[in-house]
């Protein structure tokens, strides 16, 4: 199972033409393997290109990605990385979505399928990772 950072989707939504290509096969064969889903967080950051939530659900369903509920364990460990986050310098004051995500998909199991590393690998280093990086398409 697989959980699609918001960076990937809004790659497909917005037709970016530096990512595209690998956005769109990266869910695509994703899918092949298994499910796809997104989570509140992860909704609420494409939400901001739709006027309605019909609209973005309407897409997500196009894209035959699924949601899935931030498990309450999952909040727990965003705020222990963020803890560590604070620790290493960083300046934000409250835990940023980036965390919530990668803890959900630590605590759910999930592969997470990002352009958006660094965070992540520092962060989650037990989560795998689905990356240009590690999965070109070329």
């Amino acid at each position: 199972m697989v959980l699609a950072d918001s960076n990937v989707l809004l790659d497909i939504i917005k037709c970016d033409p530096l990512w595209l290509p690998w956005s769109r096969f990266a869910p695509t064969n994703a899918l092949l393997n298994g499910r796809v889903f997104v989570n509140p967080l992860i909704y609420a950051e494409l939400s901001i290109t739709y006027q309605t939530s019909a609209q973005l659900d309407q897409i997500l369903n196009l894209l035959d990605i699924e949601r899935a509920e931030l498990p309450w364990e999952a909040a727990h460990l965003a705020g222990q990385a963020f803890i560590q986050y604070k620790r290493r310098g960083g300046n934000k004051t409250s835990p940023l979505p980036d965390f919530y995500i990668g803890a959900h998909a630590q605590v759910a199991g999930f592969t997470l399928l990002t352009r958006d590393v660094n965070r992540f690998r520092t962060y989650f280093p037990n989560v795998c990772l689905l990356t240009p990086e590690n999965h070109p398409i070329y």
